[in-house]
């Protein structure tokens, strides 16, 4: 293999990182497919990952309009090359695609190829997807065109580290999949033991005061105003627990959008101040949105429950060319210290996974009788 210039390896470089960079499995997918294309100066690129029923369970592509992927149709079955990549080990490199008896047409809205490269994406034993490459561009119009033993050794170099980010990204996903599972099931017991027992409360205490209202009507006042504290406690569990079953906001709306409407809530069911300020945030990958999210909601949980705090603020800004997420509230405070030896984290254990997880960290400042601070700090984005 002919040295690169160093222009090259920085973009080989570059490439790497970013695969590494991701955690869905939809962006690791985009990234490798850009970076083939780039790299190796084609036309079109695209990345099937195959299903068990002979189609392909997720098929991404890299110099196609959306409207031109509308318009080519259903996607490709494991069939002529596609499938020998598929269920073989080694590369495709072909002048014109066309001419190879395993083709066999495409859609009428398929744009033309002809030079092509491909290879399967594999991990120990598996297939895990299919790479390939078509329409090398040519430096000048009379020079022949056509992927290079270069090309070809590139894309394999490419390949390699396409299979650890694309294994990871799946690591990664059915692991918040469990955490999810848990999540849920965490939330319904606090439903259980919470709500339910505060609408218990709220019949008995609104039987006694229907007896009461003809003998006593002072008492039964008394118990009426107890009803619609208790109704009041309900409502603020309820909506509290809607607001952590809602992540779906943030692919809607974005983060921004989604932490103003929870402070908005929270403000709205606790008697204590919660506010909101959030500026020069830019979109950040999904799974570092939903961690900044998730640890917003555990820091709120922790002030409005657990505190006593009058005013809770939340802020979301940019700093240092990272993501900082902060939570600050005027409650009881705690030794972080003395809090570990006991075994109480108050989710702190939690909201440091999910930091870590998406290559961020968690800072926690407090003590007792000056409010608490924690703090979620993302590079980049």
């Amino acid at each position: 293999m002919s040295h690169r210039p160093p222009s090259g390896l920085a973009a080989v470089s570059a490439a790497l990182l970013a695969m590494s960079r991701h955690l869905e499995v939809r962006d690791v997918l985009k990234t490798i497919v850009a970076s083939a294309r780039e790299l190796l100066d084609a036309e079109y690129a695209a990345l099937g990952v195959p299903d068990d029923h002979g189609g392909f369970a997720q098929f991404v592509v890299d110099g196609v309009s959306e409207e031109q992927w509308k318009a080519i149709g259903p996607l490709p079955r494991q069939h002529g090359i596609l499938a020998a990549m598929l269920h073989g080990t080694r590369t495709e490199r072909l002048a014109d695609v066309r001419k190879d008896p395993r083709f066999g047409g495409w859609p009428s809205a398929h744009p033309d190829m002809s030079d092509f490269l491909g290879l399967p994406i594999r991990d120990g034993d598996e297939t895990i997807g299919a790479l390939f490459l078509a329409n090398k561009r040519c430096p000048k119009p009379e020079g022949v065109c056509g992927f290079t033993a270069e090309d070809e050794e590139l894309l394999s170099i490419l390949a390699q580290h396409a299979a650890i980010a694309l294994t990871n990204a799946r690591l990664y996903e059915r692991s918040r999949e469990l955490t999810i599972a848990e999540e849920r099931s965490r939330l319904a017991h606090e439903l259980h033991d919470a709500v339910s027992q505060k609408l218990f409360s709220l019949r008995l205490t609104a039987q006694a005061a229907t007896a009461l209202v003809d003998r006593d009507p002072a008492r039964a006042k008394g118990e009426l105003q107890q009803v619609a504290a208790l109704a009041a406690e309900a409502v603020d569990e309820l909506r509290a627990a809607v607001v952590e079953l809602r992540p779906a906001a943030l692919d809607e709306d974005g983060l921004v959008a989604t932490l103003r409407t929870q402070v908005q809530v929270l403000d709205r069911a606790h008697t204590a101040r919660v506010t909101f300020a959030g500026t020069g945030v830019r979109a950040l990958p999904a799974a570092q949105e939903e961690a900044l999210l998730r640890v917003s909601q555990e820091a709120l949980h922790n002030a409005l429950r657990h505190a006593d705090a009058d005013h809770v603020d939340v802020t979301l800004v940019r700093r240092d060319g990272a993501t900082v997420l902060r939570v600050t509230d005027d409650g009881r405070g705690f030794e972080p210290a003395a809090t570990r030896r006991a075994g109480r984290h108050l989710g702190l254990v939690s909201m440091r996974d999910r930091a870590s997880g998406v290559g961020g960290r968690l800072t926690v400042e407090s003590e007792p009788g000056k409010g608490t601070t924690i703090e979620m700090e993302i590079p980049g984005g």
